[in-house]
């Protein structure tokens, strides 16, 4: 039997390849074709259609790197073809193994109205069905030439800049031809029978009676002719087809999808065009095929198509009303979770449901996170939050090391959230349809015995494309086929509820959810995590002070540039955006877009911080979320001044720093060697090390070189400990400035001591030019800790120090936000950051008996994948260790040091419109509602880790308050805040996320 399924197999793999499939398209003739270049960046549809063309025939050559075409493609309907099935086939020279990773086409009809998406897998438009014989054909095809990326070597393809100009296509077939559906059904069935066969060794008699029916098949063809004996070879297989599935089958809820990556290997201005191009491939699939549903996720890419292909997206909305079209997730991109800061996860959801609900009137559950890089712990709380409760993802298959242990779980997060979570048992966010993907999916499934029923999202993507009316047939045949999971199209909302009422009693996951592979992302791009980070908080800003100014002064409120400026922040928190895995052409425009992002920003606090203070004067704005040298969070007011630092020159050289808190040695190396906390008279680091020490590793990983780092690169190191310059003073602060040089690169430090702080401030400024190699910023620490602390979104987690286990060996580089904690009782010591996001933490035990902590904060790497230029050039990173330092202190300096600085600028002190009595309740916003109401909307979040009581002061009179969620919309009453008519009491649970909403009395004016 084994041998017979074989050799079926061999036989069956030739006659479908060499004979059937052709036979699809018995008959052709060809169409005519020409062609304009646009010169520059895409056109739109009326330039491109209305354009001279130049005849152009099969096999020519066309298509610079990135650049558009616009090929024009003609015929007649032979009238012998009259009652037939007839489509027109356009190959634009496709390679049918990279489905969205090369050319790609959108076709339009005369009136420029757009029929469909051409790709590898689809490279037909229907004509007529039946034809009557005589029609003129006229097409047109927006024809992009995106270059096919080179995976894993350097490349000048990443960016038009250095693409060049050579054409890289050849046109293939350019026919009308007839479409044999019966053939063409044949394929399918023959397709679907012998993957199965294929994938069931565990039911011989099933396998056996598949191996017969096909071979009764291919012997009922007649080779020579096989469009007349279609029918009669798929007579053979049609008890075969129709034996039921199993009552306990594992039932698979296909969901058609195509994941398109906002950017990476092209530019978002593609992106634009993909989704235009898929949505119209997936609108006609769904006219064609009444049972298929499709689902898409990423509010910004529907408003792609709604801004730039309106005709397109009115298919959409009208697919979305029949709710076939299923807008999922509720986000504004599928971002990286990690990085994203506490405001900026919240607003992914905010702008994202608020999107889908004011366009379609639909409010998702489900968080639809399929390709993105792990989880961080903060999420769950925020999904629930936002009204929603379910999440998906794939990612997480891809781990390296662990294989994680459910499909169908409960997740919970650092405040004890749950929420309901599914990862597809199918692998692949890409599913295809194929029975080795299904039948994996039924294997894999982890949950056996206590649910039943898995996702399988299906579609090419990526690069986009979507279902094929392949995957679509495929998925009929397995509806309820023995041998085979029942497959049906679903909705992700109608899957998690099935789901979920299935499965009373899920498992829970604790923590993040940490993928064991891309570690990289973290560092990889610096400047574009900077640039996040930057604008993360100049957006705290801009809320609070246009607020604040509104509320006090009248002043005008920027509603539509913060919603646009929120939604160009949120775009970029892609997952490969801000991982810094997309080409050079992404992140070169991302600086432009950030540094135009500041330069906003700033100019609506400036306007707003000028309309409350006044003309230049001694008191400062404090951004900040706490008191800061006597200025109240949120307010302006004068700065308490603080004594003066000293800096000495050490006998065995270097220098000593104090400023009666701290004091600091740096040696005639530069490093750090001494940091002795005067009043807990401790010192922070062990015997004969140094802090502020540079490391410099190779780093090419075994694969996806921007993406990962293996832990391997550790068995290599060099301590950068040579001076070009040793230089101190201290006025106004004690200042040590380093130089160093390094390969082709070159550094400029300062260590600072600033009057009165408990902090070491360190600038590093480094002009990097190496490749494959990755820079790490070292401070081994004299502390014992079997765990430390990372902030993440509302909040922090812990993560061991230790390895005991494969799960903690595996995380050797992770993220953390502003800060990194390590504590013993009584005494811990934190490193706060401007905008490094991956870090790595180990110990080891010194002769003394003594426990050595080395926190390492990760600065920069050089991959040359798939941008070869990766973050050349001059960056800056603020770094500050903070000795004795609570949890506290950690979130204190954190917003510190990303905030901007009290500087003097105003000449009128300013109230705060909130003040609150408990440090360990921090304001996460203070900004006007997004409707436009006045309403004033304050969100706090328990920052410490453990339970807290508040009293929250409105500094404005207010007739009223409601607890809402994210978006803004009230929640059912709590007992967790008791209103009064000075304030608000709040009783807040660890890590406790809050939103409330004021109502200002009817009679309040602005004032001071």
């Amino acid at each position: 039997m084994h041998d017979d399924r074989r050799l079926i197999e061999g036989r069956l793999g030739r006659v479908l390849g060499e004979r059937i499939v052709p036979a699809i398209y018995p008959e052709s003739v060809p169409l005519r074709a020409s062609t304009w270049v646009a010169p520059g960046e895409p056109v739109e549809v009326a330039e491109g259609l209305a354009a001279p063309r130049t005849p152009v025939e099969s096999g020519a050559r066309w298509g610079a790197p990135w650049g558009t075409s616009w090929l024009t493609v003609e015929g007649t309907v032979p009238q012998g073809w009259a009652g037939k099935t007839v489509e027109a086939l356009i190959d634009l020279g496709f390679d049918q193994n990279m489905t969205g990773f090369q050319c790609e086409g959108l076709v339009y009809r005369a009136d420029g109205s757009p029929v469909k998406g051409l790709h590898p897998r689809n490279q037909w438009v229907r004509v007529g069905a039946p034809a009557v014989g005589g029609e003129k054909v006229l097409l047109h095809v927006e024809a992009a030439s995106n270059p096919i990326i080179p995976f894993f070597g350097p490349t000048a393809l990443g960016d038009k800049i250095t693409a060049g100009g050579d054409p890289q296509y050849r046109l293939g077939r350019l026919d009308l031809a007839v479409f044999d559906e019966e053939v063409w059904q044949l394929v399918q069935d023959l397709e679907v029978l012998g993957e199965l066969m294929h994938e069931m060794p565990e039911d011989p008699a099933r396998r056996y009676d598949i191996v017969r029916a096909i071979e009764r098949a291919l012997d009922a063809l007649d080779l020579l002719n096989v469009n007349a004996t279609a029918t009669a070879a798929r007579a053979c297989l049609v008890d075969v087809l129709a034996a039921p599935a199993i009552s306990s089958a594992h039932t698979i809820s296909a969901v058609g999808h195509a994941h398109i990556d906002t950017a990476w290997l092209w530019p978002l201005r593609e992106t634009v065009r993909k989704v235009a191009r898929t949505t119209a491939n997936m609108t006609a699939l769904l006219a064609d095929s009444p049972e298929f549903i499709f689902t898409m996720s990423q509010a910004a890419q529907y408003d792609f198509v709604k801004q730039h292909r309106p005709e397109v997206y009115a298919k959409i909305k009208q697919a979305v009303t029949e709710g076939r079209f299923v807008p999922a997730g509720g986000m504004w991109v599928e971002s990286d979770t990690n990085m994203p800061g506490s405001e900026a996860m919240a607003r992914q959801f905010v702008h994202g449901k608020r999107f889908f609900l004011t366009e379609f009137g639909i409010e998702n559950q489900e968080a639809w996170l399929p390709d993105t890089f792990g989880f961080a712990a903060g999420l769950p709380q925020i999904i629930k939050a936002a009204g929603s409760k379910w999440l998906l993802t794939q990612k997480i298959s891809w781990s390296q090391i662990n294989q994680f242990p459910h499909h169908t779980f409960l997740w919970e997060g650092i405040d004890g959230t749950r929420i309901f979570t599914h990862f597809p048992p199918v692998d692949t966010y890409n599913c295809s349809m194929s029975g080795h993907e299904i039948a994996h999916a039924a294997r894999n499934f982890k949950e056996k015995g206590r649910a039943s029923m898995s996702l399988a999202p299906t579609g090419w993507g990526d690069g986009g494309g979507g279902t094929t009316r392949e995957m679509v047939a495929k998925a009929a045949r397995m509806k309820n086929l023995e041998g085979s999971p029942k497959v049906l199209w679903d909705k992700p909302a109608d899957f998690f509820a099935k789901a979920e009422a299935e499965y009373a009693d899920p498992a829970v996951w604790v923590g993040e959810l940490y993928l064991e592979l891309h570690r990289a992302t973290l560092t990889s791009q610096a400047r574009t995590k900077q640039g996040n980070r930057r604008s993360e908080h100049l957006l705290r800003e801009a809320e609070l002070w246009a607020a604040t100014a509104a509320v006090r002064k009248g002043f005008q409120h920027p509603y539509a540039a913060l919603d646009r400026i929120w939604k160009t922040v949120l775009l970029h928190q892609f997952h490969d955006i801000l991982p810094g895995s997309a080409i050079a052409w992404v992140y070169r425009e991302a600086a432009q877009t950030y540094a135009a992002v500041a330069q906003e920003l700033t100019a609506i606090i400036d306007q707003a911080q000028q309309a409350l203070g006044g003309e230049v004067g001694p008191n400062v704005f404090n951004s900040s979320p706490h008191t800061w040298h006597s200025v109240p969070a949120g307010a302006a007011g004068p700065m308490r001044s603080a004594p003066p630092c000293s800096v000495i020159e050490r006998a065995e050289g270097g220098f000593e720093l104090e400023n009666g808190v701290l004091r600091v040695e740096v040696d005639a190396r530069g490093l750090v060697v001494s940091i002795f906390d005067i009043k807990n008279e401790r010192e922070a680091l062990p015997p004969d090390s140094a802090a502020n020490l540079l490391q410099l590793h190779p780093d090419l990983p075994n694969s996806w070189d921007a993406w990962d780092v293996d832990l391997f690169y550790r068995n290599r190191v060099t301590n950068l400990v040579e001076v070009d310059f040793l230089v101190a003073d201290s006025t106004p602060q004690a200042t040590v400035r380093i130089g160093r040089s390094f390969g082709s690169s070159k550094v400029k430090q300062t260590v600072t001591l600033r009057a009165g702080a408990r902090a070491v401030d360190i600038d590093t400024e480094i002009d990097w030019h190496e490749t494959e190699k990755f820079l790490k910023l070292a401070f081994p620490l004299d502390i014992h800790a079997d765990r430390y602390a990372s902030e993440t979104q509302f909040g922090h987690m812990y993560r061991p120090t230790h390895t005991n286990t494969s799960w903690e060996y595996a995380k050797f580089e992770a993220c953390n936000h502003r800060f990194v904690h390590l504590g013993e009782p009584g005494w811990g010591i934190a490193l706060v950051n401007d905008s490094t996001y991956g870090h790595d933490v180990t110990r080891t035990v010194r002769a003394d008996g003594g426990t050595t902590t080395t926190l390492r904060a990760s600065l920069l790497r050089a991959p040359r994948f798939p941008d070869p230029e990766t973050d050349h050039g001059t960056h800056h990173f603020r770094h500050s260790l903070l000795p004795g330092a609570s949890i506290a202190d950690a979130v204190r300096d954190g917003y510190r040091i990303n905030l901007t600085p009290p500087t003097p600028g105003c000449a009128e002190t300013v109230k705060p419109l909130f003040t609150i009595d408990n440090d360990a309740v921090v304001t996460s916003a203070v900004k006007l509602a997004d409707d436009a109401s006045g309403d004033i909307v304050l969100r706090v979040y328990e920052a410490h880790g453990g339970r807290a009581e508040a009293w929250v002061s409105p500094g404005f009179d207010f007739s009223g308050f409601q607890r809402c969620d994210l978006l803004e919309r009230p929640l059912p009453e709590e007992s967790s805040e008791t209103p009064q008519s000075a304030g608000i009491r709040l009783r807040l649970r660890p890590f406790q996320l809050v939103t409330l909403r004021f109502r200002r009395s009817p009679e309040s004016s602005p004032s001071q």
